[in-house]
C-alpha cells in the first residue's frame, strides 16, 4: 500500500520546472542543470473506533480519544528530489543519477538522500525514526546536489505552519456525511496583506484498520502545463473556501481520510540551477469523513 506522502511527491517529482522569473538573474535562466525537490509531512492522526464503525462517538472527553479506543494512523515525513539535465530529448529533462544530495534544515543537520536511480533522491522517516527528517515550520530547507565537484541549491524559506481546518475536527471525532455528496472546507483567515498559501487536498479511503487505499480525490497538479498554472496563476489553490467533489465519497458506510496540505513554494540559490527548478515544502492537517 503505498503511503499517502510519498505518493504527494511523487507527483510533485513528475512536474517539468517550465516557469522563468525574470527577476533572477541570467545565468539561471541559461543554466542547464535543473531541480524538482518536496519535502512534505503529515502528522499521526488518532481516529475512534467506534467511529471506523459507524457508531456514533459523541463529544469526546478533553483527553481526546481514549486509549483503549484509539486507532492511530501513523504520520510521515518524506523528502524527494529530482535532479537532472536540461539538455534531454524534447525538452525532457534528463536524469543526472550519480550526484549527491542532501536536505540541509535551519539549525539542523544535515541529511544526505538515498540514490533511488533515474535521477532521483529521497529518505523518509519510516525508516529513519527518530534519526530521520524532521519537520519545523518557519525553518529554511535548502536542497543540495553536488556533482564533479559543484554544488546547486535550491531553497523554501519560512515552512509553513500546519493550517488547521475546523470542519475537519467536529465535537464528535469524524464528520458524518452522505456519500456522493460535495464537502466544503474553510481556510481561516490571513493576516493582514499576507499572502495566501497554496492548499492541496487530497482524500484517501480508510480501511477497517486505517489502511489506506488509493485516493479518489486530489487537486495536486498532475501535468507539467498544470503545475505551470500555479505558478503564474496559483488563484485556484489559494481560495479560502475549497469545495470537494462528491464524487471523492463513492460508498456509504465507508470511512475516508481527508488530507489538507499548506505548500510553500521555492526556487533555486545558486546561479548554477535553472530559474525554473521548483521546490515545495508543506505539512498538512486531517480529518476522517464517515459516511451514510
Amino acid at each position: 500500500m503505498k503511503r499517502l506522502v510519498l505518493s504527494a511527491a511523487a507527483t510533485a517529482l513528475l512536474l517539468s520546472p517550465l516557469a522563468c522569473d525574470l527577476g533572477k538573474t541570467g545565468n539561471q535562466i541559461l543554466a542547464e542543470n535543473v531541480m524538482v525537490g518536496t519535502l512534505f509531512s503529515t502528522p499521526d492522526v488518532n481516529v475512534s473506533a467506534a467511529a471506523m464503525a459507524g457508531y456514533d462517538a459523541g463529544t469526546l472527553p478533553d483527553g481526546g480519544i481514549p486509549e483503549g479506543e484509539r486507532i492511530t494512523i501513523p504520520g510521515q515525513t518524506a523528502a524527494l528530489v529530482f535532479f537532472g539535465t536540461r539538455n534531454g530529448e524534447q525538452g525532457t529533462p534528463q536524469p543526472l543519477a550519480n550526484a549527491t544530495v542532501r536536505l540541509e534544515p535551519q539549525n539542523g543537520s544535515p541529511l544526505t538522500l538515498d540514490n533511488k536511480g533515474a535521477g532521483t533522491y529521497g529518505q523518509t522517516s519510516d525508516v529513519l525514526g527518530d534519526g530521520g527528517i524532521k519537520y519545523q515550520s518557519g525553518a529554511t530547507y535548502r536542497f543540495v546536489a553536488t556533482q564533479g565537484g559543484n554544488s546547486y541549491v535550491g531553497v523554501v524559506e519560512e515552512a509553513p505552519a500546519l493550517e488547521r481546518i475546523a470542519r475537519l475536527h467536529p465535537p464528535e471525532g469524524f464528520i458524518s456525511h452522505t456519500a456522493n455528496q460535495g464537502l466544503t472546507l474553510q481556510r481561516p483567515p490571513v493576516a493582514g496583506n499576507q499572502a495566501r498559501t497554496l492548499g492541496f487536498v487530497t482524500v484517501v479511503p480508510l480501511g477497517d484498520n486505517g489502511e489506506k487505499g488509493q485516493p479518489t480525490y486530489t487537486n495536486v497538479p498532475k501535468e507539467p502545463l498544470d503545475f505551470l498554472e500555479i505558478v503564474l496563476a496559483p488563484v485556484e489553490w489559494q481560495k479560502e473556501s475549497i469545495v470537494i467533489p462528491g464524487s471523492a465519497f463513492p460508498n456509504p458506510e465507508s470511512n475516508y481520510l481527508v488530507v489538507f496540505q499548506t505548500v510553500k513554494t521555492g526556487g533555486p540559490e545558486s546561479e548554477n540551477l535553472f530559474v525554473g527548478s521548483a521546490l515545495l515544502v508543506g505539512t498538512a492537517d486531517l480529518g476522517m469523513v464517515h459516511t451514510k
